[in-house]
């Protein structure tokens, strides 16, 4: 004959188990469950429907086709065109060999390496029939002094020489390049005709050259 007493506490401990499961806390539990599980499949079809950002598009830039040194007046076999990631491409970089034609280098380039407008000397290429030649001047403070666009007389005295010898009249200073460790001196880019650049580099074999300014 079962026990009363036990028969009574299993009827309570069943009375007490189907009011918590039916009881307004679990049915929230279970909706704000249910909810949750419905938002997070909504994103994942979403994320799986939208579209993948593919890579960037390309554009050209200017790059060096070779190794180019400082002061290098630069010509079209020294250039190439290549395509870079658009959200790769320098600030500055230039588009076309007609951007850097003709102008000069102020710090080396490497193949390849992309070229910008503050690489090149001036805002223009240099004009056609002169040329862009390297002055070394050994006074720190005269270089010091030298600005692109400056106006310059370059000079030598010769071993034989009893007075200075004008080698390039108003000749103007395209680029005052950093200074080299263990150079001697600074180098200076002074643009010139071409007889007058044939002169300067002649006398730079031999003599010691300077510049004055005007």
């Amino acid at each position: 004959m079962p026990d009363p007493l036990a028969a009574h506490l299993s009827e309570r401990m069943a009375s007490a188990v189907r009011a918590v499961i039916g009881g307004p806390s679990w049915r929230r539990t279970l909706r704000v469950r249910r909810t949750a599980a419905a938002v997070l499949a909504g994103t994942a079809l979403v994320l799986v429907a939208a579209p993948r950002a593919g890579p960037s598009a390309g554009a050209p830039v200017l790059v060096a086709a070779a190794e180019l040194p400082a002061g290098t007046t630069v010509r079209a076999a020294d250039l190439a065109v290549r395509e870079w990631p658009a959200d790769l491409v320098p600030v500055g970089a230039l588009r076309s060999p007609d951007a850097a034609e003709g102008r000069v280098l102020v710090g080396a380039a490497h193949p390849g390496e992309p070229l910008t407008d503050v690489r090149l000397v001036g805002g223009a290429p240099v004009p056609h029939g002169t040329a862009a030649v390297p002055v070394r001047i050994a006074d720190a403070a005269v270089a010091a002094l030298l600005v692109p666009g400056n106006r310059v007389d370059v000079v030598t005295v010769g071993a034989r020489a009893e007075a200075p010898s004008v080698l390039a009249a108003d000749a103007p200073v395209l680029a005052v390049l950093p200074e080299e460790k263990g150079a001697r001196g600074r180098l200076v880019l002074v643009g010139m005709s071409r007889d007058a650049a044939t002169r300067v580099a002649s006398a730079t074999l031999t003599d010691q050259v300077t510049i004055t300014l005007r």
